[in-house]
């Protein structure tokens, strides 16, 4: 009997061995850190190993989506990892997951079929779009060849192909040498936890999108060193936080997996990208959690970067510190676009800030709560104009010179009351605004050097609300019909173009088509400003009292 027990508890041994090697043989040598994917669900796995009183192997999985776990990492009174979220943690067995594939394996995947492998899935033509450049991800004649011959590839799309890590240099760099543009989003990679050395394999990549990816700045940085020639980047929504480099080495964390856990406790950070991204043109930084104005300095440095992508990160203060108001900052130096829509701006001291930046012609801040402190979109949008000396472009649309004169000479009038609150004078040996207006209008004596200080009679006084507060006195004259006779009406500066041009075809049976209008100022004798937009309303044009609107046909 005894003979027979022994046998069947050595079959019992033997059963969990085999059910453990077949669990694992198909593991990566360096598991805990890796990335997996079960069920469309991403994690990190943070151990490996037994857990009591169960048989087998398992792996303790950080779930990317706090949701799809149930712990944080302790079973029964035994912590056998921590994660994050206290519900953000599993137990799985190693046979359910996916731990992805190196890059040329899913670069081989995807486009080096054979015509006879490739079903009529992997025909359809799909492309998508990353930033400026539509990139063909499979199925195109115009790639056929390309997918034939891995070494004339320049673009290359791995969305959804589950890759995590680079593998081999020398292989890539000898299988696909010409990769100019690399996309690849909802793919989780594990990424080295120090610097890397340059690196050939992507010496000539371009651009670069790493959007969904849950990359950290940090692994940017360390990575960086293999993209010498890198003009864009695109880091959307990948929860970034912090644009600081953690450099050394870190009680708290032993592998990569979990460097960016640690990052918060630790102190031991290189202030800014040094000696990498010195090409870099173009980043894109959305969706992310960039709510410290502070980080922003720490890539500021960036010589060459032309545009800068910022929505939707929660931002409510932006400050140039080494800069006093009315002067330019060093920082961004090379900075032309600035992308700061969806964020928590509600100051206007933000955009005395951006008048800052040395070189920025564009700018895009819709959907932020500044945008609606006044009823009327066309108020904010010329106080945007005024306060920005620079810009060519607003919210997507381009400012014109008149929009620009028309918008400065009304910013000159609607503070010149404040102005001379505030010790402004038109003689500029008595002009001495305080420093408080200076600070809340920087351009303002700018824009007096420009027009000339406002005179009495151009200052906008508050007057109680009524129609008649709300009339302009105004002469329309016919310069091409000397027989017509001047006509006086009284008009709401809200009236547009538009309707003006309908109340002339009644009065002059002219279709409105054929009337292009103008107006001289009656402080600007002989200077004539066209009305070229039949949607903007008078006060657009800084029209007033007593000018007159000149009638051509």
């Amino acid at each position: 009997m005894g003979g027979v027990g022994a046998c069947a508890e050595e079959l019992r041994f033997l059963k969990k061995y085999l059910l453990c090697l077949l669990m694992t043989s198909s593991l990566p040598s360096d598991v805990i850190g890796k990335r997996i994917l079960c069920n469309g669900d991403y994690g990190t796995v943070l151990f490996f190993g037994s857990v009591p009183p169960t048989t087998g192997i398992w792996l303790g999985v950080e779930w990317d989506n706090p949701q799809r776990g149930k712990h944080n990492g302790s079973h029964e009174g035994t912590q056998y990892f921590k994660s994050r979220h206290p519900s953000g943690g599993s137990f799985i067995r190693p046979n359910k997951v996916n731990f992805g594939v190196d890059f040329l394996s899913a670069v081989r995947e995807k486009y080096g079929l054979n015509d006879d492998q490739q079903d009529a899935e992997s025909r359809t033509e799909t492309s998508i779009v990353i930033g400026r450049r539509t990139v063909e991800t499979i199925g195109f004649d115009s790639i056929k060849e390309k997918q034939k011959q891995l070494n004339n590839l320049s673009d290359v799309s791995l969305d959804g192909c589950a890759v995590s890590l680079a593998g081999q240099e020398e292989e890539i760099r000898r299988t696909c040498p010409r990769i100019l543009f690399f996309f690849k989003f909802e793919n989780k990679m594990k990424f080295p936890s120090t610097s890397l050395p340059a690196s050939k394999g992507f010496c000539n990549l371009r651009v670069l999108a790493l959007n969904q990816t849950g990359v950290t700045w940090t692994e940017v940085l360390l990575c960086a060193p293999g993209w010498p020639a890198l003009e864009e980047l695109y880091l959307a929504s990948n929860d970034i936080s912090l644009l600081e480099r953690y450099e050394g080495n870190c009680k708290y964390c032993t592998t990569a997996s979990v460097l960016h856990l640690c990052i918060l406790k630790c102190d031991i950070f290189s202030h800014r990208p040094i000696d990498v991204l010195l090409n870099l043109k173009w980043l894109d930084l959305s969706d992310n959690q960039l709510t410290d104005e502070s980080q922003l300095h720490l890539i500021a440095d960036l010589r060459r970067l032309e545009t800068l992508i910022l929505s939707n990160n929660g931002i409510s203060s932006i400050h140039f510190p080494d800069a006093e108001f009315g002067c330019k900052t060093n920082l961004f130096p090379s900075l032309t676009h600035l992308g700061v829509n969806g964020n928590r701006i509600t100051d206007w001291s933000v955009i005395n800030e951006l008048d800052k930046l040395q070189k920025l012609q564009s700018l895009d801040c819709r959907n932020n709560p500044l945008m609606d402190t006044d009823k009327n979109v066309e108020t904010v949008k010329q106080l945007l104009i005024a306060k920005i000396g620079q810009l060519k472009f607003l919210n997507k649309s381009q400012i014109f010179p008149e929009e620009r004169r028309g918008a400065e000479l009304d910013y000159r009038k609607k503070y010149g009351i404040d102005w001379l609150k505030a010790g402004g004078n038109q003689d500029p040996n008595k002009n001495n605004p305080s420093e408080e207006f200076l600070a809340a209008h920087p351009r303002f004596q700018v824009l007096c050097e420009k027009y000339g200080a406002p005179e009495d009679g151009e200052l906008k006084r508050e007057q109680p609300f009524s129609l008649k507060n709300q009339l302009l006195t105004l002469t329309f004259k016919c310069p091409n019909k000397p027989d017509q006779q001047p006509i006086e009406k009284k008009l709401p500066d809200s009236m547009t173009v538009q309707k003006v041009k309908g109340l002339l075809y009644r009065l002059l049976k002219i279709p409105g088509s054929e009337l292009k209008l103008s107006y001289e100022s009656s402080k600007m004798k002989g200077k004539e400003f066209e009305l070229d937009n039949d949607l903007k309303p008078l006060q657009f044009y800084s029209i007033e009292n007593e000018d007159c609107i000149l009638v051509r046909w």
